[in-house]
């Protein structure tokens, strides 16, 4: 009899992951909608991350286990209890997610114990510059790698992003399934944004580096007509490793039309989309998927990407919008006219499939499949 099969573990699943609420970012978004999924589901889980906010945290609806920071080193923070925290908790479980990249992953994956450890990778680990940046991202990739090859199984977002990964010579090694992250069908709301009669493109995101929003800024400054306006919605006061607003803002220079509106709370999302006719999403960096932009084509608005891996699945599975070379700010204006001319039907159309593809309903089953295969909710020794 095993260690494992000997007690009644006291959470079906822990998911494990540096930033957790309130830090907004797609990959916690992920973390969270599964976490809750499960426990509306009548499944005890918990969550373990750092307390990089000093604040009080939120109310949540699963377990929340919050592990002290000591200090903060780029876009990352050191948390010495944080492992053996999530460890701990882990060994509690009958599954373990952990949700990369994370500087702790292999640390975890050991302390885990004989908890059956599945990893969702988003993304490998990127980092804009400075002295540490490359001896950073070494010793993450180093970490992700051994909690990859401790996993039962390998969650991506997409195979086309995964192909693309520094991971996947280990990833395509595992069992590997591709589930496409959740994506809220939220309800239609009024333009509360919309100022003028004219094109209004958009974003809704992280001010940072990796998504390149200079070359929206340039790509719209490019468009004469007065009466058009670019809507940069997204916090800039606690972003990981630094916003770039005050740079974004300097590009802008005078030009009234542009509008950034900063951290948008929940219920103001759905308007923000209605005011849009296209949402832009010009990643320079690889990104995973984007689950702004397909929550975006929900609705029933066109997105132009950056013809990059993962990031570009929504728009090439469906078709509802255009992609452009990354970088290269005259066809990504072009892109933005194009699609915001789009006729009702085909948004509607297009706003139909999107909601047939990415609702949170197929990822909640997929995982939780994958969770009872792993030992999680039947308690199955490892």
């Amino acid at each position: 009899m095993t260690r494992r099969s000997a007690r009644s573990p006291r959470f079906d699943a822990t998911i494990v992951l540096t930033y957790y609420l309130p830090y907004t970012s797609g990959l916690t978004e992920v973390a969270r909608t599964v976490a809750e999924g499960l426990a509306a589901g009548g499944r005890p889980g918990a969550v373990v991350a750092c307390r990089h906010d000093p604040d009080p945290p939120p109310r949540a609806a699963v377990e929340v286990f919050r592990a002290p920071v000591a200090a903060r080193l780029g876009r990352g923070v050191i948390s010495p209890g944080f492992a053996p925290l999530a460890g701990r908790i882990a060994r509690a479980s009958r599954v373990v997610n952990l949700h990369l990249p994370m500087l702790e992953a292999g640390l975890v994956a050991r302390l885990a114990g004989d908890t059956p450890v599945v990893a969702t990778h988003h993304d490998d680990v990127w980092l804009a510059g400075g002295a540490l940046a490359p001896l950073q991202v070494k010793a993450v990739d180093a970490s992700v790698a051994r909690a990859l090859r401790r996993s039962a199984a390998v969650v991506v977002n997409n195979v086309d992003h995964a192909e693309h990964s520094r991971h996947w010579p280990l990833m395509r090694g595992r069992r590997l399934l591709a589930i496409a992250p959740p994506c809220r069908e939220r309800e239609p709301a009024p333009a509360a944004f919309r100022e003028t009669a004219g094109p209004h493109f958009g974003f809704l995101g992280r001010i940072a580096p990796e998504k390149g929003l200079h070359h929206l800024v340039d790509a719209f400054r490019t468009i004469p007509d007065p009466e058009a306006r670019l809507l940069i919605a997204g916090d800039y006061s606690k972003v990981a490793g630094g916003s770039v607003v005050g740079a974004l803002r300097a590009r802008a220079g005078d030009d009234t039309r542009i509008r950034f509106t900063g951290f948008l709370a929940d219920d103001r999302v759905a308007g923000f989309y209605a005011s849009l006719d296209a949402f832009a999403l010009p990643s320079v960096a690889e990104e995973s998927f984007g689950i702004s932009q397909a929550e975006a084509m929900m609705l029933g608005v066109p997105s132009v990407a950056s013809d990059a891996p993962g990031m570009r699945v929504p728009v090439s599975e469906t078709g509802f919008g255009r992609l452009f070379p990354p970088g290269d700010a005259r066809a990504l204006a072009g892109a933005l006219l194009e699609v915001a001319a789009y006729a009702p039907e085909r948004r509607a159309e297009g706003g139909r499939d999107a909601r047939a593809r990415y609702g949170t309903d197929s990822c909640l089953d997929a995982y939780d499949a994958l969770f009872q295969e792993a030992g999680a909710v039947q308690g199955a020794p490892a």
